[in-house]
């Protein structure tokens, strides 16, 4: 009992007994005001209105009220900058940052130190970046509406969110639309990026030297590429769906050791999965369906292990040149192929002839284009029978010696079926033509 009132009257010494709540009226400058003259904990709420002017947060507060109180930087450089730990943003509009590439502009920066911050429910708009994680440990990015700047080349607009050096921050439950990466993580840890969802930009996700993080549950719909994990090690990318992305759903460019499951990547893209030089990853459960390549394996890539996927009518299921032949199944279980007919005699799951995605003339297609013109003739044909007939004669590449004979489902839901139709009917009309996809690799 004496230890438990010890704790409490610690707890009230702790706490600032001066925090009150405090009514602000829009105006030029009364927010700043307001804040300066705010005491440690207090609670500001912002009537209906517009507050003109930037805004710098130095002590713990919150800034609260309806998406009617709008913030508007009026182009001048960062619209709102937290420089103290436990700042909470909620309710707001936050819009109208400069387009200072260098400096980064953007709707809401949390610098370093000012851990803990909590940007939630807000609608951050127009911005060059929506909310730039700068630092700032443990942050939580939640249920934002962000929408980018729409008036400039996609490769010079600012990111949704961008996460620097910020480890343990949480994004969850945002939807980013427009500007140029949904999230760029850059040099970052322990991170969890869920249940977001990304359309119209460059990338879904786009990771660079994160390690130890999750992205899960994320949508990326009408992208040019869905979730580019780069430079990365030990990431889950689990239980996303990338539809209509236009060159990649899933990109793994020195990625090692990560756990990539659960993923739909569906319809348009050239690539539905494109693994780089990227090592001893585990990929399984996964829907590769109606892209123009299932997975483009480079040589590079190593001791990855493939199992329990589902290759479903991709005009080529794999791509792999090399002069060795890759196991794709593992402890008796492969992967799904439509195109593979074979029968299950004994009714386990497994089909009884093993499966080669590639041949012979895929090889040669692959490194002369211009023999696609013989597709059709009869020489190619008595070719590819012949090895069929006689498996020796085929060259090095993928071999799935127990493949699956039902494929994994993965369930989408209306809300996400409606905005895939509407990228299908616009697909003539977008927007990414100033975007190189070679550029991608070596990035």
């Amino acid at each position: 009992m004496i230890r438990a009132l010890s704790f409490l009257v610690s707890l009230v010494i702790a706490l600032p007994l001066w925090a009150g709540e405090i009514a602000v009226l829009p105006g030029r400058g009364t927010l700043a005001t307001a804040i300066a003259e705010a005491n440690p904990g207090d609670v500001l709420t912002l009537a209906p209105g517009r507050y003109l002017g930037v805004v710098y947060i130095d002590r713990p507060l919150t800034l609260t009220g309806t998406h009617r109180a709008v913030i508007v930087g009026q182009r001048q450089g960062t619209v709102v900058t937290i420089d103290a730990p436990d700042v909470t943003l909620r309710n707001l509009t936050i819009m109208g940052s400069g387009l200072d590439s260098q400096a980064i502009d953007a709707g809401i920066k949390i610098l370093k130190k000012a851990d803990r911050a909590l940007i939630s429910r807000n609608r951050v708009l127009g911005n060059l970046h929506g909310i730039d994680v700068h630092g700032g440990l443990d942050a939580q990015v939640l249920d934002n509406i962000i929408e980018g700047t729409r008036d400039r080349r996609m490769n010079d607009r600012g990111n949704g969110i961008y996460v620097w050096n910020s480890p343990g921050t949480i994004v969850e439950g945002n939807t980013v639309r427009w500007g140029r990466d949904g999230i760029f993580s850059n040099t970052s840890r322990k991170g969890v990026y869920r249940n977001n969802l990304f359309r119209d930009l460059r990338f879904a996700v786009h990771y660079m030297y994160t390690n130890d993080s999750e992205v899960s549950g994320n949508v990326s719909i009408g992208n040019h590429l869905g979730f580019a994990i780069m430079f990365s090690n030990n990431v889950v990318l689990r239980d996303n769906l990338s539809l209509r992305d236009r060159s990649h759903g899933v990109m793994l460019n020195f990625a090692n050791n990560s756990d990539v499951s659960g993923n739909l990547v569906r319809g348009g893209a050239d690539r539905c999965t494109f693994i780089y030089n990227a090592h001893k990853n585990l990929i399984y459960g996964n829907r590769f369906e109606g892209c123009m390549i299932g997975v483009h394996f480079t040589a590079g890539s190593e001791r990855n292990v493939l199992t329990g996927n589902a290759f479903l009518g991709n005009r080529t299921q794999v791509k792999y040149v090399g002069t060795r032949d890759i196991e794709w199944s593992f402890d008796g279980r492969g992967n799904y192929w439509s195109d593979h007919a074979s029968f299950d005699l004994d009714g386990d799951g497994i089909a009884d002839s093993p499966f080669r995605p590639n041949d012979l003339m895929d090889h040669i297609l692959w490194s002369q284009p211009a023999a696609a013109l013989l597709t059709g003739s009869p020489v190619v044909q008595l070719i590819r029978w012949g090895q069929s007939s006689f498996p020796a004669t085929l060259p090095g590449g993928v071999v799935d010696s127990a493949p699956l004979v039902r494929a994994p489902t993965i369930d989408i839901t209306s809300e996400y079926l409606a905005m895939e139709a509407e990228v299908a009917a616009r697909w003539k009309e977008s927007d990414y033509d100033d975007f190189d996809v070679n550029d991608l690799a070596s990035h």
